[in-house]
């Protein structure tokens, strides 16, 4: 999957705009369900949404999309892995688990999503438990007490599920 390519079925954001009655107080909810189809919110889709709901722009869309945290307009993979940072985290070692990460995967600098599109990388400032630092997160898992050695296997589990070796 290269990452450049995805491909916008409007049919999709059609559905999406009209289960929400193409209401501008529902284009949240319309760019969460936009983002759940394509892990990420196309600029195409963003577009759409802001030609086809009443008293809504592009620009607009585009204002709420980078507004709210929760969006992105990247895409992200299948795994998503968030590295905490917060102070208790760093403290215990965040930044080695994070160095790993990035090299298992072979991020360069900046670069967010792998290659392949299976994991993407994000470093956030707190996950909220503190007293297991440091934390990682997998999609929805919460991974405890993290270290390099741990976090290459886990990632190597993950890799080999996937037919990536």
């Amino acid at each position: 999957m290269t990452l450049t390519s995805t491909k916008i079925d409007f049919q999709v954001i059609e559905d999406i705009l009209k289960k929400y009655e193409y209401k501008k107080s529902y284009l949240i909810a319309m760019l969460q369900n936009v983002q759940a189809v394509y892990k990420y919110l196309p600029e195409e889709a963003m577009t759409y949404i802001g030609e086809h709901v009443d008293g809504l722009s592009p620009a607009t869309v585009y204002g709420v999309a980078t507004f709210y945290a929760q969006f992105s307009l990247e895409p992200k993979g299948k795994y998503e892995i968030r590295v905490c940072d917060g102070t208790a985290c760093h403290v215990r070692g965040s930044m080695p688990v994070l160095n790993a990460i990035k090299n298992k995967l072979k991020l360069k600098e900046g670069q967010r999503t792998c290659d392949n599109g299976l994991f993407s990388l994000e470093i956030v400032s707190c996950l909220g438990a503190c007293g297991l630092a440091p934390v990682c997160m997998i999609n929805d898992k919460v991974y405890p007490q993290m270290t390099s050695d741990a976090i290459s296997v886990i990632l190597d589990t993950l890799m080999k599920e996937e037919g990536v070796a």
